[in-house]
């Protein structure tokens, strides 16, 4: 399970809004100094809090403090989805126009159609997969202590 803490701002029929503070390994790691990643994080936008609606069965308040988590498998079946399904249809469409016989600017094409058909089989992939609860973050516990609530979204104290 992988886990993130977060603070309930906004309560609705079994479900949470969360928000998380997004943090980075950078610090801890060996080659920040050599790495384009660490570079991004110190340059980029400033926003680090992420808003995420996690399911629940439980009541919660606004301003309390909670673990939200989802499923490593759901990751990890989610990266394979977007990241081989769409290589697997340039590559198919591509063989598939070769072995046809098709020309060089002909096999071009036959993969970009190949690769735009298979964004779109992610697309109607994760449309059902957003009403699958298993795929969503759920409220897993508290986080032992209630946070007081700014609306302006910074933590009061």
């Amino acid at each position: 399970m992988i886990e993130e803490r977060g603070r309930v701002l906004s309560v609705e029929a079994g479900a949470v809004w969360v928000e998380t503070v997004r943090t980075s390994t950078c610090g801890s790691c060996a080659a920040k100094a050599g790495c384009g990643q660490a570079l991004l994080s110190r340059v980029g936008s400033g926003a680090k809090r992420g808003f995420i609606r996690a399911l629940t069965d439980r009541q919660w308040q606004i301003g309390d403090e909670v673990f939200i988590g989802i499923p490593e498998d759901a990751v990890v079946r989610g990266a394979l989805w977007v990241y081989m399904v769409p290589l697997l249809g340039l590559f198919a469409s591509a063989l598939l126009a070769q072995a046809a016989g098709v020309a060089e600017p002909g096999m071009i094409g036959a993969a970009l159609l190949g690769l735009a058909a298979g964004f779109a089989v992610v697309r109607w992939h994760g449309q059902r997969a957003q009403r699958d609860p298993q795929m969503m973050p759920q409220v897993l516990r508290s986080a032992g202590q209630v946070m007081p609530f700014a609306p302006e979204g910074r933590l009061n104290g």
